[in-house]
This record gives structure tokens, sequence and C-alpha cells, in this order.
């Protein structure tokens, strides 16, 4: 009994200085945890919980928010925070460990292994006897961090994400105030990283034929492949695809004059089956509003000179020909719209351009129980030869032949349709029995007008 009480691990046990590192090792693993949840919590919260913290404007919930709005610099204050904490719990650990256990103790451990092979010598003896302490220093204070300071927090943060960044807003709106000069260099610095590497690799970036090829390795085998195939490639060309190449030109669109009366208005609709009409003034470079055919259905009885214009919405949405479809889906939603006007570089309207247009080009043709008529109007002469139309749109052109849509980017200059691809290759008006050869593929003009070309042959390769 007199040996343990003598024994210096027992009488530094009451040392007040051994105390006090305990208490702060224990403070600093939960400061960390706290600092690594948070992390998780922060960067885990989805629309619906940022949502929630709009609608109840407290003054944690306003300060996560504003924390989310500067993610980067954020998780720089997070991990700067976290650098620092990890750091003095290592050193105050190495304090602990060498107040509890003398460098003697760790040479007797040291004398008592090497023993078991060889006599060591005084330096062997003090070599492996610090190589024994910062073993056991660095061992113990990993598993502490990893453990208590990295794994519990984030399992924990995962589940409670919005009840632990309500706790640790205002601590990480301070600490991101108290480390703005180190965390805005951080930020930037890693910016200018960014931008080289992506510099770098501008050159290494998959081409859209590698990209279609690993797509067709890797869902080649799977049932009802070709579906799938099709929708992920479209997919990755969806944010290179313009407004200009899936509209319906002007020629094409359905749209009502301001006067027309109401009879004559409600046959127009009848006929054409759509639920939006455009409305023009004088002509379609006017558009003065959207007639929503819902909205005459308790009107459908009225005589010929109901004032069926009251009903007009006027508010019409203007895109340019050039816009990306993935930013117009984008607008769509956030404004509520389903359609939108379609006007050239000189403000005149070329088309319009629908929501349903923009999904097609992901999930392809869009039939309900009321379309009755082919949108694309093409014929399948035989296995290498169709008849289409000369304003069917080259990607739908593509699309019913079964090639890549880009196949003609490099002659068809600013054309969307096939017979201006005709006449981007030509430079001129073609005859009636013009053949023109692109390629592999052989056009062949069947019946053109005085203002356009009207039907087309595709002959494909043979191979």
């Amino acid at each position: 009994m007199s040996f343990l009480v003598q024994h210096p691990l027992f009488l530094s046990a009451f040392s007040p200085e051994l105390l006090l590192g305990v208490f702060g090792i224990i403070l600093l693993l939960f400061s960390s945890a706290l600092i690594s949840g948070s992390e998780v919590a922060f960067f885990s919260l989805g629309y619906s919980d940022v949502k929630k913290l709009e609608d109840s404007n407290t003054v944690a919930d306003r300060a996560i928010i504003s924390l989310k709005e500067k993610p980067r610099k954020l998780l720089a204050t997070i991990l700067i925070s976290n650098n620092f904490i990890n750091i003095a719990i290592v050193i105050l650990s190495d304090f602990v460990l060498r107040s509890a256990f003398p460098d003697e103790t760790f040479d007797q451990w040291a004398t008592t292994l090497l023993g078991l092979f060889t006599v060591p010598t005084a330096e062997q003896t003090e070599f492996w006897g610090r190589l024994l302490s910062f073993l056991i220093t660095i061992a113990g204070v990993t598993f502490l961090l990893v453990l208590f300071g990295e794994v519990a927090p984030k399992v924990y943060a995962r589940i409670n994400n919005l009840q632990l960044a309500r706790l640790m807003s205002r601590p990480l709106d301070i600490m991101m105030r108290l480390f703005h000069p180190v965390s805005n260099i951080l930020v930037r610095s890693t910016n200018i990283m960014e931008r080289r590497l992506a510099g770098a690799g501008n050159g290494n970036s998959p081409s859209r034929a590698e990209i279609d090829e690993a797509i067709e390795l890797t869902v080649s085998q799977e049932k009802g492949a070709g579906r799938d195939i099709d929708i992920l490639k479209s997919i990755v060309k969806f944010g290179d695809v313009t407004v200009k190449q899936i509209m319906r030109s002007r020629v094409d669109v359905v749209a009502v004059d301001f006067r027309m009366d109401y009879k004559e208005l409600l046959e127009i609709i009848k006929e054409a089956g759509y639920s939006r009409i455009p409305v023009y003034e004088n002509d379609f470079d006017n558009v003065t509003g959207i007639l929503y055919v819902k909205d005459l259905l308790g009107h459908l009885d009225e005589p010929a000179d109901f004032e069926w214009q009251e009903l007009i919405r006027p508010d019409v949405y203007y895109v340019p020909e050039a816009k990306k479809i993935n930013d117009l889906l984008k607008e769509f939603q956030v404004e509520r719209l389903h359609m939108a006007i379609v006007v050239d570089e000189y403000g005149g309207s070329s088309g319009i351009v629908t929501l349903e247009d923009i999904m097609e080009e992901i999930i392809g043709e869009i039939k309900d129980e009321f379309d009755d008529e082919i949108e694309v109007v093409y014929k399948k002469i035989d296995d290498f030869n169709y008849l289409f139309e000369g304003k069917t749109l080259l990607n739908d052109v593509c699309r019913i032949i079964g090639i890549d849509t880009n196949t003609f980017d490099e002659v068809k200059g600013e054309a969307d349709s096939l017979a201006g691809l005709i006449l981007e290759i030509k430079g001129y008006m073609p005859k009636t029995d013009a053949e023109i050869t692109q390629g592999a593929y052989r056009f062949k003009v069947v019946t053109v007008s005085k203002r356009r070309i009207e039907q087309i042959l595709l002959t494909l390769p043979k191979n």
C-alpha cells in the first residue's frame, strides 16, 4: 500500500495542474465535437429546413441563413477553428501524459521490452523511451479525436442538424468575424487553385463522344437500355441546347388577333387543342398577352360580341433565341410559367417555347389523350430513306433516324431546321430534285416553293 501511495502516477493524480489539464482536454474535445458536428449540420440543411428558418425569423435562424449565404467562408472558419482546437488537444495531452508518466517510467518500459531481446545501452533506452511516449500520445489523442471529435458528433449532427445549427449559429458567427483575415486568405487561395486546376484540366476533359461511349458501355447490358441511353445522353447535352433549337417557329404558332370575335376564337381553340394561346395586336411581333383556355370554361355560351379580351393575362415572358434551355427551365420554375415568346436579335417574335418543349429534350415526345396528330411529320420509306418536311428541326431529325444530334454541327451554321441546313450548305435556294451530299448522308429536295423548301428526302449510309 505504501508503494502505491508513493508511485508517481498516484502522487500526480491529485496534482492541480494534472486535474486542470484533464478538464481542459475534456472541454476542448467537447468544443471540437460541436464544431465538427456543425459542419454536417449546416451543409445538410435541405430546402424545407431553409424555408422553415426563413418563416420563423428568430435571431438564431437569421444567423443560420446569413452563414449559409457564405458557404466557403463558413467552411474555412470551421476548419480553422477545428485545427486550432485539435492542436491545443495534442499539446495539452502531451503535458498531461508527461505529468502522469515521467520520462523515467517510459525508460523503464523500454528497458523491459528491449531486455526480452538484448541488453540495451543507455542511448537505446532513452531513444525507445521517447518513442513509446510519442506513440502513446499520438495513438491516444488520435483515438479521442476520431471517436469523440469527429465520428460521434457528425452522426448526431446528421440526425439533429437543425437543432445543432441553431446552437452553433452565434458562436460560428463570432468565430467568422474573429478569423476573418485568415479565412479570407484561405478562401482566396482556394479560388486561385481551383481556377488553375480547372485550366489545367481542360485539355483532359472527356469529349461528348467519349461520354456517350461511356454511357453505352455502362447501360448497354441492362434491360430496356436503349431508352435509358437516350435519356442519359440528352441530360449530358441539355445545357448546350438553345431555345432556338427547340422552339416552335412563328409560322407554326397558333395565335389569335386581339380584335377577333368570340365565336371565331372558339373555333380556333377547338381546332388547335392548346391550353394557352398567344394574343397579338396587328401582327405576331406585338404579342400583348396569353389567353388561358380554362378561363373560357364559364363563358362557352356567350354571344359573338362577348368581350373575351378581359380574360387575357398580360404576363408575357420574352426570351432570346440564344438562351440555354437549362437556364430557361430555372426561370420557368421561379416565375411559375409554362410558355415564353422567343425574340430574335432585332426584337421580332420568332416563335414560342413551352415547358413541354424543354422536358421533351430529355425524356422524348410527350403525348396525352388529346394529342391526335404527330408533332414531327415524316414518312419512313424504308430503313435507309426518310421523307421530312423542310421545317423539321435538326434535333428531331437526328433523334428519329438514330444519330447524334451534333452530327451536322460543323456545317449547319445558324440553321436549326432541315431546310436551313440545306440552305447553309448550298448558299442559295435549290431547285426540285437537287441532291446534296454531306458526309455519308444524301439529301434530295422533293418539293420547293418560291419562299422555302417544303420536303426533303434523307438517305442514310448503307453501313
